[in-house]
């Protein structure tokens, strides 16, 4: 189960990133984080840019709703998805997670 939490200005989302993929895209869970694999390097933030990217794609949100809030050099990341609620953000996880 992915712990999502509740912000003022929307939901934090934790992730497990997974940089130098062979592939984007939704890895599954990984202890209460959504897994996201990219294929960008870990250099100069590429890889963080892939994941707040391929995140907006998945949630079918513009890509300026997804901010980094913490982890830039790190694996694990928290980010904040604005114009959403926790609700429906994780009815929109809840089908791609089934489908990885």
């Amino acid at each position: 189960m992915i712990a999502l939490e509740e912000h003022p200005q929307g939901v934090i989302v934790p992730v497990k990133a997974q940089p130098g993929a062979r592939r984007n895209g939704l890895a599954g869970e990984h202890a209460g984080a959504l897994k996201l694999q990219v294929t960008q390097a870990p250099e100069d933030g590429k890889a963080t840019d892939a994941v707040l990217d391929l995140l907006a794609d998945v949630l079918h949100v513009k890509h300026s709703q997804v901010k980094l809030l913490s982890g830039a050099t790190s694996r694990q990341k928290r980010i904040l998805v604005t114009g959403l609620s926790l609700a429906e953000v994780a009815s929109r996880l809840r089908p791609e997670l089934e489908d990885s």
